[in-house]
């Protein structure tokens, strides 16, 4: 059974299959409600992703130069060497003896840490959306990355397997 709503024209109370928005006898309507949502959208898109970009995003000049890193060539073929190294397995549940595909590379120790390592290919690992959340928290509580933390001087962990371990164990 499809997905259905009610006719956007006041006092209209047909059902419309989704996604339209007006009924057959209102139909003359849809384009320019569209069209409407269109020009909202782009006028509020533009505030949104400057607070997003200024406030989160790039936040420091390091936020700033680490954001701009991970748009070089640079970084994209770096990405696909260890990727292709990795075989696309996540290396994190391959320690704790799953096999997980996955696509993301991460920083074993991250780049606002230690800003030396961004470009150091045995600093990176295929990692798993699950493994890359719990690491990032494990990272924040370690290192004290992340917005409104500040940094901790301990010594830096590059081994995965010790990362799994402490992970776990968090």
């Amino acid at each position: 059974m499809s997905r259905v709503r009610r006719c956007r024209q006041p006092g209209c109370h047909a059902m419309v299959e989704l996604p339209d928005h007006y009924c057959k006898q209102h139909y003359e309507h849809e384009a320019e409600y569209l069209a409407s949502r269109q020009r909202w959208a782009r006028s509020h898109e533009k505030q949104y992703s400057h607070k997003y970009n200024t406030v989160t995003r790039k936040r420091s000049d390091g936020k700033q130069q680490q954001y701009n890193f991970y748009r070089t060539r640079q970084w994209a073929h770096l990405r696909q060497q260890v990727l292709e190294r990795d075989h696309y397995l996540c290396q994190y549940c391959k320690l704790q003896g799953k096999l997980t595909p996955a696509k993301t590379v991460d920083h074993i120790v991250p780049i606002e840490f230690d800003s030396r390592l961004k470009a150091n290919a045995d600093n990176l690992a295929v990692i798993c959306g699950a493994c890359h959340r719990i690491k990032t928290d494990w990272e924040q509580l370690t290192y004290g990355i992340g917005q409104g933390n500040e940094l901790k001087q301990v010594t830096p962990i590059s081994d995965t397997a010790a990362v799994v371990a402490l992970m776990i164990k968090q």
